[in-house]
């Protein structure tokens, strides 16, 4: 008797051991199959992504990327230029299937919203029925000019006019409108914009941990360019963004050098967590 209880006891011990050894192990994460369109305010987060996801380990991650300069980035343009090598590539990419995540800019026709987008998700699904499909909100362009177009709209600042064309132009009258159409869809969108606006807020106040100039050239400079194509810092910010947008990676652990002092992360955190919960993935 008292041996068959040592073996109870022996086998009750290798058991639990076993058991705390699985629960031990740590799932790596898991990329996804993305394809990305959209015009030079999209591309420099889209590509830096593919950097972010490899430092962050995700597994399979994969992207295709598709891009062309201004409107003719926007999802409507793509979708009307049927002989166009970019439309045609957009399209072989989803003919292959097995796309997770469709990536598009906000960028749409005043007269339409939606139509491009509609247009292109429509296709999407022929091939790829439970693809996710995130919208990328950019900053306005034109920094140089911010505070008049403010003014023009009513608004006491351009992040208030940012803020109300995320909320009222993207979320209310695009989304939600395609979440009607395609209601077994998943729908999420990455307010980019934010990174150049919040930049800039520190710069003015001096906090900055970097020497940034508002304009001038890409490696110490908010924007490059009177239109406002992105310096350094706010690409890293704001594909920080992306990183945490899509694969919820928590940027408080993550171990990505962005190349600056200031603390990119935590920007990037913070944008994060006041985006409207509605709206993320």
């Amino acid at each position: 008797m008292k041996v068959l209880n040592l073996i109870v006891v022996i086998l009750t011990f290798l058991s639990l051991s076993c058991s705390n050894d699985d629960d031990s192990i740590t799932e790596q994460p898991q990329g996804n199959k993305l394809l990305l369109i959209g015009n030079s305010f999209f591309k420099p987060y889209a590509q830096k992504l593919d950097v972010l996801a490899e430092n962050a380990s995700l597994l399979d991650h994969s992207s295709t990327l598709i891009t062309r300069g201004g409107e003719n980035g926007r999802p409507i343009n793509f979708w009307n230029d049927t002989n166009s090598s970019e439309h045609q590539s957009i399209k072989a990419t989803l003919d292959q299937g097995n796309v997770d995540i469709f990536g598009m800019t906000s960028g749409h026709d005043p007269e339409n919203r939606t139509e491009g987008h509609s247009a292109w998700i429509n296709y999407a699904l022929q091939n790829n029925p439970n693809i996710i499909i995130f919208i990328a909100i950019p900053q306005i362009d034109f920094p140089l000019e911010w505070e008049q177009r403010a003014d023009e709209y009513g608004f006491n600042s351009i992040e208030e006019l940012y803020e109300s064309m995320v909320n009222d132009l993207v979320h209310k009258t695009m989304v939600d409108e395609l979440r009607n159409e395609f209601p077994e869809t998943k729908f999420f969108t990455i307010p980019t914009g934010w990174s150049s606006f919040n930049l800039n807020q520190m710069l003015d106040n001096n906090t900055l941990l970097d020497d940034i100039n508002f304009m001038g050239p890409k490696s110490n400079s908010l924007f490059v360019d009177q239109k406002g194509h992105q310096g350094q810092i706010i690409i890293e910010t704001g594909a920080l963004v992306w990183l945490n947008s899509i694969y919820n990676v928590d940027l408080r652990t993550n171990n990505y050098e962005t190349g600056f002092r200031t603390d990119l992360q935590q920007i990037a955190i913070d944008i994060m967590h006041n985006h409207n919960e509605n709206y993320k993935n």
